[in-house]
């Protein structure tokens, strides 16, 4: 057995009897401005959700300044865009790392970063990061992976795009390297990417396969995929994140805004405490409306002796009396005593009780 189902970033404790840890990513939306990226981090813990996550890459660390065709973006969102280009806008500088972490700190939110080489993890081991992701593509940089489990912080991996045999590959590698708290993510790397390919039930099978914390990495549309993976066992959840969408970025058209994000958090709690237990006995908010399931009544006053009948007895609503499978036990049996309209029924009114 490996480390537990359980774990904790930055003291918060991340598994199956925690609420779920909802991370807003940054990523591209500071929009180039410091103060925007700080303001993100505000909104983030006014709308409740346990951390920001940026990314950590230089334009020059992620890929190279070059214009053939297979460096242009092909399809989707950023059709056309060129790599470097792309990535030199996206990016969040190096120099803003120590006042974003120095922020979240203030006011008591956590901040965490995707690396995308070694120098990264340099950096971010100098600002104390709590923890690292592994992003999607980076799930088959094995020495990437490596070099971040050798931190010993926990490690969260994204695995859009993977086959079962990377994603072990990938948890081997940190293993292997040292890592021991481990969240996987199941993610569709599209942007947007379309609720009918979320597949989710994929999430409880990562952590069957692998005893892991297990989770989504969203980037559908809305809060309702990732409520519902919620509900189907995610214990983390990561939903890109923004300002304001009419604004514009790099990955605004996919993120939740501040009001969003708050119903995402609300409604993913709400979906991991409706989880609950197989049961099959009233629950303590049904008690006070057990009286009103059906039971058997007197309906017509009945002489001491008289045989009870369909005139006289019958199932109605509320529930005092024997329960309606007792009905036909009882009729053409004789009264005990003198029986009342509206009276309950009950075993000592019918002679030889309910057992005869």
């Amino acid at each position: 057995m490996h480390a537990a189902r359980t774990i904790a970033i930055a003291g918060r404790r991340i598994g199956p009897d925690e609420p779920p840890y909802i991370v807003a990513e940054m990523s591209g939306n500071h929009n180039g401005e410091l103060a925007r990226a700080l303001r993100i981090l505000d909104a983030a813990k006014e709308a409740g959700a346990d951390a920001v996550k940026i990314q950590t890459y230089r334009a020059d660390t992620i890929t190279i300044d070059h214009h053939g065709p297979e460096f242009m973006v092909k399809g989707g969102l950023w059709d056309g865009r060129r790599l470097y280009e792309l990535y030199e806008e996206a990016h969040t500088p190096w120099d803003w790392h120590g006042p974003i972490f120095e922020h979240a700190r203030k006011i008591g939110i956590t901040v965490f970063s995707s690396p995308f080489d070694p120098t990264a993890v340099e950096l971010l081991e100098e600002l104390g990061a709590p923890a690292y992701k592994i992003a999607s593509p980076e799930l088959i940089d094995l020495p990437l992976i490596r070099r971040v489990a050798r931190t010993g912080k926990p490690i969260v991996m994204s695995t859009g795009m993977a086959t079962l045999g990377e994603i072990a590959e990938a948890v081997e590698a940190a293993r292997g390297a040292g890592a021991e708290d481990l969240v996987v993510l199941h993610c569709t790397a599209a942007y947007p990417a379309p609720p009918e390919e979320a597949n989710l039930a994929t999430i409880a099978e990562i952590a069957r396969r692998f005893d892991v914390v297990a989770g989504l990495s969203d980037h559908t549309l809305g809060t309702v995929v990732a409520a519902i993976a919620v509900a189907l066992g995610a214990d983390f959840i990561e939903k890109h994140f923004t300002l304001d969408r009419a604004e514009g970025g790099v990955d605004s058209a996919f993120s939740l805004e501040p009001a969003e994000l708050a119903e995402l958090v609300r409604t993913a709690r709400i979906a991991r405490a409706a989880i609950g237990a197989p049961a099959f006995e009233p629950t303590a908010s049904e008690a006070s409306v057990l009286k009103n399931r059906r039971s058997l009544y007197v309906v017509a006053p009945v002489a001491r002796g008289e045989p009870l009948s369909e005139a006289n007895i019958r199932s109605i609503r509320p529930g005092n009396g024997l329960k309606p499978r007792y009905f036909d036990r009882v009729l053409g049996r004789p009264a005990t005593r003198d029986l009342a309209f509206g009276e309950p029924l009950d075993a000592s009114m019918i002679e030889g009780g309910i057992d005869a």
